[in-house]
């Protein structure tokens, strides 16, 4: 048997008690939120928090009553809850409760801060480390429909608030001159739509308007064209296309929504958009929210941005041709030099959220 050889540290101090306390506190915090993560999922699907917020106060027995649940899991999962600071706990009734805010983040699908369905991402990303590991000792990539099937869901269900609190009411609005046309009747094209979220919003909110979502995961688009058909929308369709092929010409306006950075070749994608648009014509590029250097990113979302990058996007993009890599935390100046690669001449920050950078190029 091999042993491992010795280990010999860089620096050669030894820890600092209050210093390594205080990493350790770090450590276990985390430990009990990447443990935790499996229980937000599970309280999710057994509607949990949708039960403990519609119901009020509640002891374990009654909401595991309320729920039709074992009331010895139903008790264990609200203690980790309350130690989160997920639920709130009255030790007086030994009752537990849901703040307006926490029923925002967990307990209300519609609301435009719901989280759980991120949590199902992370479940994807456990999965998908052993394809990952490898990838870092190959330098291959990790194709987007390799990945378990957790992260496809989950992306759908973690975007969706935002997309629908914000395309219609303040993104779209932004842009110059672009809901005036999609009023009256425009040509749309939505690249890398995944379930299709994004473009239906539109659509759904521009009925003279006409929208075709490309995508190039097949399963992705035909859970597409079924969320479509489920909502009655009929001037949406569905197409598998990889973003530097997808079909049409003269487009009015031109979509991406968190996607330019997992791509091959994002400037090849760019020079395919700009052959497809109009002259008038207008590409809205969403992006999560990042600086242009890794100093303004170590920060929180920096933090969640870099983990989802170093799992998906990078080996995501790494996987197809040319293999750019951009990552989720390119920041507005890098991608604003592979859009002009693409032969654009005006690119603008046009608004903003904490988490999104919405970005407009033009011919």
């Amino acid at each position: 048997m091999k042993t491992a050889p010795l280990f010999r540290p860089a620096n050669p101090a030894p820890p600092q008690p209050d210093a390594l306390n205080a990493m350790m506190g770090k450590v276990i915090t985390d430990l009990g939120a990447a443990a935790n993560g499996a229980l937000v999922i599970l309280g999710d699907r057994l509607g949990l928090y949708r039960a403990l917020a519609e119901a009020g106060p509640s002891t374990s027995a009654e909401l595991a009553s309320r729920s039709g649940l074992d009331e010895r899991y139903v008790r264990e999962w609200l203690a980790t809850q309350a130690a989160s600071g997920y639920v709130e706990y009255d030790a007086t009734g030994e009752k537990f409760s849901m703040t307006s805010e926490q029923s925002a983040v967990f307990a209300d699908p519609d609301s435009p801060v719901a989280m759980a369905g991120g949590f199902y991402s992370v479940s994807a990303l456990y999965h998908d480390e052993p394809l990952v590991t490898d990838a870092f000792r190959t330098g291959a990539g990790v194709p987007w429909s390799d990945h378990h099937n957790c992260l496809f869901c989950g992306t759908e269900r973690f975007f969706r608030p935002g997309y629908v609190a914000n395309l219609v009411d303040h993104w779209i609005p932004a842009l110059d001159g672009v809901q005036e046309k999609l009023r009256a009747g425009a040509k749309v094209a939505d690249i890398g739509c995944g379930h299709g979220v994004s473009t239906i919003v539109m659509a759904k909110a521009f009925p003279n308007s006409q929208f075709t979502g490309f995508d190039m995961h097949g399963a992705s688009i035909d859970a597409a064209r079924q969320h479509a058909a489920d909502e009655g929308v009929s001037n949406v369709r569905f197409e598998v296309a990889a973003a530097k092929t997808f079909p049409g010409k003269d487009y009015d306006f031109v979509t991406v929504f968190d996607a330019l950075h997992d791509m091959g070749d994002p400037a090849g994608m760019a020079a395919h958009v700009l052959e497809c648009l109009k002259p008038d014509g207008t590409w809205m590029i969403v992006e999560p929210m990042a600086g242009d250097t890794l100093a303004e990113n170590l920060n929180p979302v920096g933090r969640a941005f870099y983990a989802f990058s170093t799992m998906i996007c990078t080996p995501g993009s790494k996987s197809q041709e040319v293999g750019l890599a951009l990552g989720a935390q390119a920041g507005e100046r890098r991608l604003g030099e592979v859009v002009k690669q693409g032969g654009f001449t005006r690119f603008r920050r046009a608004t903003e959220t904490p988490v999104n950078l919405i970005l407009e190029a033009r011919p």
